[in-house]
């Protein structure tokens, strides 16, 4: 059964047809990918899976639950957690305040007994961003702001992870740890759904791949089956973009 399952999702804003009739599936242990041009509609699908947008038609299941009638903050205690694609951190707090939100929060309504400060320093050092736990977030730059961004969301200790352009701003070698970070994650059992325009750490990270055009899936495959799908050539990855990748 996979963890995540969208059946048929169609979201319309007026005469806008932003998504048709989507199907989408994420598994346990592993990062799917999500890619698309602008525009394509794959934030209004994030909005959908967790709980902001209510679609037109078609239904969210969560390890075969259906989610359809939960607020966005029940499905998050369902374990779904989410980053977005502006850079959201509290500025004015530390590294380690900043990822302790997340557990607190968790703590607020969990059965889980576990304290929050050990949750948020056990992230710090999987992250190994635990040397800046004290820096304050204003005083750090993008790159490591989104690892910080990222280690929120874990402190809350989901099972689906939904992320939202995680390397924008981030420089080469900030890429290769993010994407060695993830596969760290995703072995560890987290189930990941991952937009990105950064197609080389999509194709280095994600088994499974779906692209998304106009509000539809154009294809599905592996990275090598999209790298050389003509029509996702032609849609947005551009040509010979199979050999550079």
């Amino acid at each position: 059964m996979a963890l995540l399952q969208a059946e048929g999702i169609e979201v319309r804003f007026g005469g806008l047809h932003a998504l048709k009739g989507v199907d989408l599936e994420v598994e346990a242990g592993g990062i799917t990918g999500l890619i698309g041009p602008n525009g394509a509609g794959k934030t209004t699908f994030f909005n959908v899976v967790c709980g902001l947008q209510s679609p037109t038609a078609g239904r969210v299941l969560v390890e075969g639950k259906d989610v359809g009638k939960l607020k966005a903050h029940r499905r998050a205690r369902l374990g779904i957690g989410r980053t977005f694609q502006r850079l959201e951190v509290f500025s004015s707090m530390t590294v380690l305040e900043n990822v302790l939100t997340g557990a607190e929060i968790r703590k607020s309504w969990s059965r889980d007994r576990s304290s929050p400060r050990e949750i948020a320093q056990e992230v710090l050092t999987r992250l190994h961003i635990e040397d800046f736990a004290e820096e304050r977030a204003d005083s750090l730059p993008t790159g490591l702001l989104r690892i910080v961004e990222l280690g929120r969301a874990l402190a809350t200790r989901p099972r689906l992870l939904l992320l939202d352009e995680p390397s924008s701003g981030l420089n080469q070698s900030e890429s290769h740890l993010l994407a060695s970070l993830l596969k760290s994650e995703a072995n560890a059992g987290l189930g990941v759904l991952l937009v990105e325009h950064h197609i080389e750490l999509v194709m280095e990270v994600c088994r499974d791949i779906f692209v998304l055009d106009f509000g539809s899936i154009l294809a599905r495959g592996t990275p090598d089956e999209i790298q050389n799908n003509e029509a996702v050539q032609r849609a947005y990855l551009g040509k010979g973009v199979n050999h550079a990748a």
